[in-house]
């Protein structure tokens, strides 16, 4: 696969041959001094390395995921397609169509101008109180690999690089900078290095280091599982970036196998690395081994055009280079996007209970939409993973595209600890140190956001403040809530007037929670209905040099009637449709990048409301909108529960197109959901004395569960469809197995038919799954190949062979296992 999509194997002396040139990497690095070969291994800016003219390097620019490209401006102002959430993804089961996803994404890099995606994230669910539980794929290795091996060729045809991350052991957020993980060399093997083995043998272009530490040595320095394992072992030939800031010391992290340094321009190496090159404490050959990767990294990507004889920059030659790629592509087969993320939300859905085949609905004139989000709805988990779509499309505005149906609507409760932005348009003015604008920029609401790059335009260096004003018009009379969310100071003005004017402080240890959830302050303004009011909020700007951190909100919330009020309308809405739809969500500051969880309760009173709801109404359908699991202590009480994960910016039209039946739900658990967290087996992510024991071993996620003897509510792999399946008959052959099975319901339907292995019955693990898909009555056939680790286990001398009889058995789930053959080996 190497030398299929990465314009071809390497030749001897470090020259690479395209379709039509040949690069001699070596050639062009005897061109550089030292200063400029190590000026290349840091980031020339936040999201970029800097560009070399006189060997034909462009500027290479990265860009965060994993659900759309964000590109450099962290900005509302640059819209992006945001797709469903990687659980989401894992959630279809469905290789194919996350490599289209992975097209789409790549699509969207190049228009974005970007080289290399920062994504996928394939860190597992080790436990679900992980805060970027939501941002990773699975609990199960095997499914995660597959899942992302997919991503990664999908963008990667595209001619843009990715970044598997975070290498390794990054499977919580607490003290994520400092702590140090305790793991067994058998659970790295087979469990948290598997998924980075599948995608370096998928022909990764990049991978990115975390910032932990493993068995004491940090990753960034980690030369045994870097340079050993990773480069060593496994032959990657890619380049290994460092995760932002994760890089800390000059000589150990430019011995330990990290390639490039980020962001930039400053850091640990630079001058310094230099001066210990020079002394001899780092070996130039080093040096040169991390510019050679950069360079085939740009070579791969396209931004890299070596002067010809000429002296004339040739053009890109990889066989997948970003121009040629976009080029190439006949009229009219641009990728939709829309249609896509609407598409895969759909599918990724998954129908966790149905009673009395409510789902899909049929026959009905009237439903009662309530929940806070299914008017504002929850598309996606915060951080670095944040995009800014266009447009994103809420339940309430899905269900009401259905002409048959009357929709009506109630907040019921509002579980969100923070306010969310005035949906009005905005201004932001770039002030200098004496008030005077430099610069204006339009915001499509009250959100100020730029890490990195300021707009293009605007002279950072003369920026001292940032202001934001809209005009706000309330339909309720009553005290408004008002809010500021950020680090530093603030002023807040209605109609000129000062109505805030104070400090907001950091919490936490996380420098970067201050900037991807930072705390907010609340305060309260009597405003008129039908009266237009002009607010701004001023914020001292965060610029270092070239570098801007400019994060904050100006929240609101219109006057309400209190708790009891809002769940007793929503229980009068219900008791007067035919059905009611439940939308209960988790909130930005439940899941997000810099915190973990601290149980998994629904935030506020949505449990108390969906009893109440689910008593006025025994048609009561719950959506769960969560990227990881949440306790359901009613789930017994409702009709259907339906798991839409973080559904992307088309969530409201995919929810309708289930509901209504319109599309299948097609989504099954890519983790256990625990009916409470006390009942989960592994779930420790608090360091005690700055390490995290993984003592577990091998035995997370569903292996956990059984291993504990414990019932999870609703175990991996589970999701019910519109249709049922008899399944057939299996036989095993060498290290396939094949399984026939049947659609004995009344539509046609998808089913993901699974493979577990097990030694004598016991440790059951997942081999091998397919997608298939069936007529009423028809039968399917499907031959699955099993991979050679699915009979290996990681011993002091390797990778071994467990001898012995293998059991196979095809499943709908882990716990619902229909069929079974032996294997002996």
């Amino acid at each position: 696969m190497f030398g299929d999509e990465t314009g071809g194997p390497d030749l001897p002396g470090g020259r690479v041959r395209s379709d039509t040139v040949e690069v001699d990497f070596d050639e062009l690095i005897g061109r550089l001094d030292l200063s400029t070969k190590i000026r290349m291994l840091t980031g020339a800016d936040m999201w970029s390395l800097p560009p070399v003219p006189e060997i034909g390097l462009e500027r290479l620019v990265m860009s965060d995921g994993p659900i759309g490209v964000r590109g450099e401006q962290w900005s509302a102002g640059d819209p992006s397609i945001a797709l469903p959430s990687p659980t989401a993804l894992a959630a279809t089961w469905d290789v194919e169509l996350v490599r289209r996803v992975g097209r789409l994404l790549a699509q969207e890099a190049r228009r974005k101008g970007v080289h290399v995606l920062l994504a996928p994230t394939v860190n597992l669910h080790r436990s679900p109180l992980g805060g970027r539980h939501f941002e990773c794929f699975s609990e199960d290795p095997f499914l995660t690999g597959e899942i992302a091996a997919g991503y990664v060729e999908g963008v990667q045809e595209g001619g843009v690089g990715t970044t598997p991350k975070h290498f390794v052991a990054n499977d919580f957020e607490t003290d994520r900078f400092t702590v140090n993980v305790r793991v067994s060399e058998q659970a790295l093997r087979e469990v948290y290095l598997r998924p980075f083995e599948r995608l370096v043998r998928a022909g990764a272009w990049g991978v990115m280091t975390a910032y932990n530490a493993v068995n004491g040595i940090t990753m960034t320095e980690h030369a045994p599982l870097v340079n050993g394992v990773l480069k060593g072992e496994w032959g990657f030939d890619g380049c290994v970036v460092s995760d932002w800031t994760a890089v800390r010391t000059t000589e150990a992290a430019a011995l330990g196998g990290t390639d490039v340094a980020m962001p930039g321009p400053g850091g640990p190496w630079g001058d310094r690395l230099e001066a210990a090159v020079r002394a001899g404490r780092v070996p130039e050959a080093a040096v040169d081994d991390r510019v050679r990767r950069v360079l085939r990294l740009a070579h791969r990507v396209g931004a890299l055009r070596p002067p010809g004889p000429s002296g004339v920059a040739a053009q890109p030659v990889e066989a997948y280079g970003r121009e040629q790629a976009g080029a190439a592509r006949p009229e009219g087969t641009e990728i939709d996007g829309v249609a896509l993320a609407r598409e895969v939300a759909a599918r990724s859905f998954t129908l966790l209970r149905n009673d009395r085949d409510l789902l899909p609905l049929r026959g009905v004139r009237t439903v009662a939409l309530i929940g806070s989000a299914a008017d504002e709805a929850r598309v996606m988990g915060g951080g670095s993973a944040q995009v800014f779509p266009d447009r994103v499309v809420s339940p309430l505005e899905g269900l009401r595209e259905r002409p048959e149906v009357e929709v009506r609507y109630a907040l019921g409760t509002d579980p969100r600890a923070r306010l969310s932005p005035l949906p009005v348009p905005a201004t932001a003015w770039f002030l200098d140190r004496d008030g005077t604008v430099l610069a204006e920029h339009a915001l499509p609401g009250t959100e100020a956001r730029w890490i990195g790059r300021l707009p293009r335009g605007v002279d950072a260096a003369r920026v001292r403040a940032v202001r934001i004003g809209a005009t706000y018009t309330p339909g309720r009379a009553g005290g408004h809530e008002l809010s500021v969310s950020g680090v530093g100071a603030f002023t807040v003005t209605v109609d000129g007037e000062t109505v805030f004017d104070a400090a907001v402080e950091a919490v936490g240890g996380d420098p970067a929670a201050a900037f991807l959830a930072p705390p907010e302050e609340r305060f309260t303004v009597e405003l008129a209905a039908g009266r237009p009011y002009e607010l701004t909020v001023t914020h001292g700007a965060h610029v270092f040099g070239d570098l801007a951190f400019v994060a904050f909100t100006l929240g609101h919330r219109d006057p309400s009637p209190g708790e009891e009020e809002l769940i007793a309308e929503a229980v009068r809405t219900a008791a007067g449709c035919d059905v009611a739809v439940v939308v209960a969500s988790t909130t930005r500051e439940v899941e997000s990048e810099g915190f973990d969880r601290s149980d998994l309760r629904l935030p506020g009173h949505q449990d108390e409301l969906i009893s109440a709801v689910a008593a006025a109404n025994p048609r009561t359908v719950v959506v769960v909108n969560a990227g990881s699991p949440v306790e359901m202590p009613w789930r017994d009480s409702v009709a259907a529960v339906l798991l839409t994960w973080f559904p992307g910016q088309e969530a409201g039209g995919a929810l309708a197109d289930v509901l209504f039946g319109d599309a299948e739900p097609g989504g099954r658990l890519p983790t256990t959901w625990p009916a409470r967290l006390a009942d989960v087996p592994v779930c420790d992510v608090t360091p005690v004395d700055g390490v995290v024991g993984y003592d577990e071993g091998v035995h997370i996620g569903y292996r956990a569960w059984e291993r504990a003897g414990r019932v999870p509510a609703f175990r991996f792999g589970h999701g019910l469809g519109y249709t049922t399946w008899s399944y057939d008959s299996i036989a095993a052959e060498g290290s396939s197995v094949t399984v026939a099975l049947t659609n004995t319901g009344e539509r046609p339907g998808r089913e993901v038919v699974q493979i577990y292995v097990s030694t004598g019955g016991r440790d059951r693990r997942l081999a091998g799954f397919d997608v298939v898909e069936a007529d009423p009555g028809q039968t399917v056939i499907t031959t699955i190949d099993l991979p050679e680790r699915a009979f290996q286990s990681w011993t002091a001398d390797g990778w071994r062979v467990v001898p012995g009889e293998h059991t196979l058995e095809a499943a709908h789930d882990v716990g619902d296992r229909r069929l079974s053959a032996t294997l002996r080996i």
